[in-house]
């Protein structure tokens, strides 16, 4: 397939899967076209035209022609320039890998990364946290990863592939939807009861136990095994990065007894542990590996015949 359809099934498949609805996605499409049309024309110069279409900014082509056939597709969590050189050596051994696919954002996709962040709101809302609370915590938090993301050197490794003339994408929210939409099910049809029980829900799917096996099992980071787990949500999957420390005091009068997510701050553990929220952590490098997993197989479905792993990526494909 083209690379141009290849990421447009991304998006339609970050779509489908987003906390959101449908509706709301397009509401948001909707807000950014209003707000390009009315920029200046010298401001319109440094717009991203791309948010017109794709409501997810950390999910990109960074390099190479919309026309390149692809029909194999190197794929990790974090492609960057050893990685991309890795590739162009096989590629001399002959591997005819056509395009170079991470998880992590790169380029602007990174520099970008705050503007996925909105997507919380709703993630939290429908745990039952106000959304009026949310909306003024990710603001302040969005602020605080604009700050951070600003000085990094977002382009290095976008200059290794141009100069290696390696296709370079990368699918990051779109992937941790698919993540988040997978594991809420899996946690709807399992029906935990205790602490170890939403664990062993998790284990029953392939990243997970290859994840345990290389010594990063899912753990609690608050409670334990034994601890009842009440209302279990899905909300440290996807939006960007992690949300606010702040949240878990709604989180507490919401009824939320326990919170599964891919990696967590001191700071939000210790907000957790104070308001007697139980928290799994899934694991971030496994909880990734299904998200992009999930994608894959939806390539190869459309057409890509193969995908070599590397980047702490591990392939298991579903039917």
């Amino acid at each position: 397939m083209k690379l141009q359809k290849l990421y447009e099934l991304a998006v339609q498949k970050g779509i489908d899967a987003d906390p959101r609805s449908k509706s709301e996605v397009a509401d948001f499409l909707k807000k950014e076209k209003e707000v390009f049309t009315k920029l200046e024309k010298k401001e319109k110069e440094f717009f991203d035209s791309a948010c017109l279409q794709n409501p997810y900014s950390d999910t990109r082509i960074l390099v190479g022609s919309l026309d390149s056939e692809i029909k194999k597709i190197a794929v990790g969590i974090d492609l960057e320039a050893t990685e991309l050189l890795l590739i162009h050596e096989l590629n001399k051994s002959g591997a005819k890998i056509d395009l170079a696919l991470s998880h992590h954002p790169e380029g602007i996709a990174l520099a970008k990364l705050d503007g996925v962040m909105k997507l919380q709101e709703d993630l939290y809302a429908q745990a039952g946290v106000p959304v009026n609370v949310i909306e003024k915590l990710m603001d302040k938090e969005i602020q605080k990863i604009i700050r951070a993301i600003h000085p990094i050197n977002h382009s290095k490794n976008i200059d290794v592939a141009r100069l290696l003339e390696i296709p370079y994408a990368c699918t990051h929210t779109v992937a941790d939807n698919m993540a988040y939409r997978f594991v809420e099910k899996l946690i709807a049809t399992k029906k935990p009861k205790t602490v170890g029980e939403v664990i062993d829900a998790l284990l029953t799917e392939p990243e997970f136990t290859e994840s345990a096996k290389r010594g990063v099992p899912p753990i609690t980071f608050v409670g334990n095994k034994n601890s009842r787990a009440g209302k279990v949500v899905v909300t440290g999957f996807t939006g960007g990065t992690s949300g606010s420390a702040e949240v878990y005091e709604s989180m507490k009068h919401a009824g939320v007894g326990t919170e599964i997510a891919m990696h967590m701050k001191p700071e939000a553990q210790k907000e957790a542990e104070k308001n007697h929220i139980n928290v799994v952590i899934a694991g971030h490098i496994a909880s990734d590996s299904l998200g992009m997993n999930l994608l894959c197989d939806a390539f190869q479905k459309a057409g890509v015949k193969e995908i070599v792993s590397l980047g702490g990526f591990t392939r298991f494909a579903r039917k």
